[in-house]
């Protein structure tokens, strides 16, 4: 019996040091995003805008930030698929609905991932999804008119 407790303590010190190092990479990732993102804008669009993570209600958005006229909204991941796409669409209409203070007249939609599959690719050029990773644009960097 002592044995059988032993091992079950043990596995829970294991899963909470795999918990640890699951939410250190996690927070790497969206802050790298925020990071490059926030770079690029500022390049490519002349704007300087502070991004962060927001929560509304009870759902998060990794990036965040306003500028002006100006907003970014969007995700970071490891590996983007197309569900991922239509689930950042859904958390625009959300704070369009819900926190509609949030936005702004032009708005950048992006995704930040380190791969990206060809259909995902597609969804978010059909959508105006700025796709990218830290060393180029995966596809193009579109701005948003008032919706």
């Amino acid at each position: 019996m002592a044995a059988i407790r032993s091992g079950v303590n043990a596995l829970k010190k294991e899963t909470g040091a795999i918990r640890t190092t699951l939410e250190r990479l996690t927070l790497t990732i969206e802050e790298e995003a925020r990071s490059v993102v926030r770079h690029r804008v500022r390049e490519r669009l002349n704007v300087d805008v502070e991004l962060d993570r927001i929560f509304v209600d009870s759902m998060e958005v990794n990036i965040y930030g306003a500028a002006g006229d100006l907003c970014v909204v969007g995700e970071a991941t490891v590996r983007l698929g197309p569900t991922l796409v239509s689930e950042l669409l859904s958390r625009i209409e959300a704070i369009k609905r819900n926190r509609p203070d949030l936005l702004r007249r032009r708005i950048v939609k992006v995704i930040y991932a380190d791969y990206a599959t060809p259909e995902a690719l597609e969804a978010a050029k059909k959508a105006k999804v700025w796709v990218l990773k830290w060393d180029e644009d995966l596809t193009p960097l579109a701005v948003e008119e008032s919706w």
